[in-house]
Formats: structure tokens, sequence, C-alpha cells
């Protein structure tokens, strides 16, 4: 007799970063902004109308995919809107990735992307990076269904140019590429203006990041009315309200304030720049990161060791338990000017 566990899903979940049951740590672990939203924001939900919740919010989100569609210049038929971009890349990968061959994506990456294609039995193939952590354009001249590269990459926090994405495009014209930018606007380079150039291209981001909006759980994609009609369908034949009414107005109140989000991004790459200083001049190997972390590796010093020591002051980073080419690195979130000098303290103990 079949017994109804063997139909249960059998995959390996994605796996966040630690989440200590306790308030007084400092958290660099999940590439949160450590800075707040902008005032507007919290504006924006303090005088929102509550009566209004008895109602659908807008299928499409529709003011505030208006509002990013101006913010970047293109037009609101080729902006989609998604809760969160973990939401948008998941219904990319069932939108357009229905083929028998496999998707590739490198095998060092944004760790979500076998999950989906486990979860949807997507075939997936990855591509080693180099001894430098970085992604060569021409590995991806293979047969494939679909290409998904991040850009700038994680865990590694490597950016690539326009030139690298165009290679990537010119050399998979009959798949759809999807450059996932979650961590562009700390210094990457987008693939924007390559929209105008190729169909095929799906750029991807979120409002967790730069915008310090994590817990609205707000992404979005930019694309030709092609690909953007096959994500709403998808989302359409999965959930016709993705995004609540309170995450829209907050979101349109975000993209309003361009000195704030300007400014806050300034703040957290200098700091970025100084702790990456401050690594080096300890012994780390540490990537020109274009994200709003740094990626870490001592030759002395386990960092496994480095990371249970931090634990005992406090203070939280990604170590990544895998036998892999990232098991003596570690990923640092970006703090507070007050937290990283705390860190770069912690470290120059340990060391000495």
């Amino acid at each position: 007799m079949t017994d109804w566990k063997d139909n249960l899903i059998k995959i390996a979940p994605y796996v966040a970063g630690e989440q200590p049951d306790k308030s007084d740590f400092i958290k660099l672990n999940a590439n949160e902004n450590p800075y707040p939203p902008s005032p507007m924001v919290t504006e924006a939900i303090k005088s929102f109308d509550g009566e209004s919740l008895k109602r659908y919010p807008n299928a499409d989100a529709l003011p505030l995919m208006k509002a990013i569609a101006e913010d970047l210049g293109v037009d609101h038929k080729n902006v989609f809107v998604g809760n969160g971009s973990d939401d948008v890349l998941a219904q990319s990968f069932r939108a357009f990735f229905n083929s028998d061959k496999p998707v590739i994506f490198p095998d060092i990456t944004y760790s979500f992307y076998p999950v989906w294609c486990e979860m949807y039995r997507i075939p997936y193939k990855t591509i080693p990076v180099d001894e430098s952590f970085n992604i060569n354009a021409a590995d991806y001249g293979i047969k494939n269904g679909g290409v998904v590269i991040a850009n700038p990459n994680a865990p590694t926090s490597i950016g690539r140019g326009l030139d690298f994405m165009r290679e990537i495009l010119d050399r998979n014209q009959g798949s759809v590429v999807i450059s996932d930018e979650a961590y562009v606007d700390f210094g990457g380079c987008t693939a924007l203006p390559l929209l105008k150039e190729y169909e095929n291209l799906l750029v991807v981001r979120t409002f967790s990041k730069s915008r310090s909006m994590a817990g609205s759980r707000i992404g979005f994609a930019v694309g030709g009315e092609t690909l953007i009609s096959a994500l709403r369908a998808a989302k359409d034949s999965y959930n016709s309200y993705p995004l609540d009414s309170v995450a829209i107005a907050a979101g349109c109140a975000s993209i309003a304030d361009r000195e704030y989000f300007t400014r806050t991004l300034s703040k957290v790459m200098a700091t970025r720049d100084r702790l990456t200083a401050a690594l080096r001049d300890m012994g780390f190997v540490v990537p020109d990161s274009s994200t709003n972390f740094v990626f870490a590796h001592h030759d002395r010093f386990r960092a496994e060791d480095i990371y249970k020591y931090l634990v005992t002051k406090d203070i939280y980073v990604r170590y990544f338990r895998k036998p892999e080419r990232i098991n003596d690195h570690l990923r640092i979130t970006v703090g507070t000017d007050e937290q990283t000098d705390m860190l770069i303290n912690s470290l120059r103990e340990y060391i000495r």
C-alpha cells in the first residue's frame, strides 16, 4: 500500500543566515540595510487608511509599477511587481524555463536558484566560477534552457560590467537571460540599457537591500512586454494579488524620496570601503565589493573559528557550512559605523 508520506515534496530548502532568538546583538549575516527606510515610508504607513484593507489591493500594484517605471525611465508595461525579488524570480522560473534543456548559472551564486529548479522540476547545470570567483561569459555558450546571472554576484560580492552582460546575451539569443540585480545600487552595473537591444533579457531587483525595506517584501522585474506578459500569466495562475496595499503605499513613498535613497547608499558604500581596507590590513583576502557586504578569507585562520569567536562577542556574520569552495570564507554585511568599529576591534583582538 502506498504511504501518503511518499507523495510529500523532497527537496533541500534554502537556508538563511542564523537568526538568534534575542535582540541585543549585531546582525551582519542577512545583508540587510543598517539604516531605516525613508521617513516618507514611515509617514505613508502611519497615515494609511486601515479601513481600505477590507478591499483587495490593485492586482498589478499599478501605482507602484508606475512609480518604478518613472524612476527608471521605462514604460510601466515593462514592469512587473511581486513579493520581494525571490517571488519575482520564482515566478520567472515558472514562466520561462519550460524546456528539457538545463538552465545554467554559476556554481557559486545565490543558493535559491537550484531550490526553485528542484521545486519546479527544471533541469539545471552549474558553471564553475574561476579561482578568483569571477563568472566568465565565455563559459555560457553551451546549449541551455535559460541563463541566470546574479550581478553583482552573491556571496562573492563581485560585480561585472555591461560588456560582460552583453557577451552573455550574445551567446544566448535563443534563451531567456535573467540579470539578478539585488545589490546593483551599491556600485554595480545594471543591464537596464541592454533591454532596448535584447527582448530575451529580464532585469530583477528588490527593495530589501538598498531601500531598507526587507520587511515589506517588494521586488520587481523590468523587461520586454512578451516576458512581462508571461510573468503576469504565471502570477495570475498562482496568486492574483501578490502585493498588499500597505506595501504598495510604502514602496511609492520610498521611490519618491530620491535624496534619502542616494544619501543612505553613499553611507553604506563608504563604510564598506573602510571595512574592506581594515580587513585587508589584518591579512584578510577581500575582493572589491559592489554590494552591501564583503566576502573575506584569511590564510592563517579558519573561517569557522573566526565565526565562533565573533558569536561570543554577539556579532553574527555568515559562515557557509558547506564542503565546497567557499567553506573557509565569511560573508559580512556592512553595518553602521558603530557596528563596523565593534566588528573590526573584535577581529583585531582575535588575530592578536
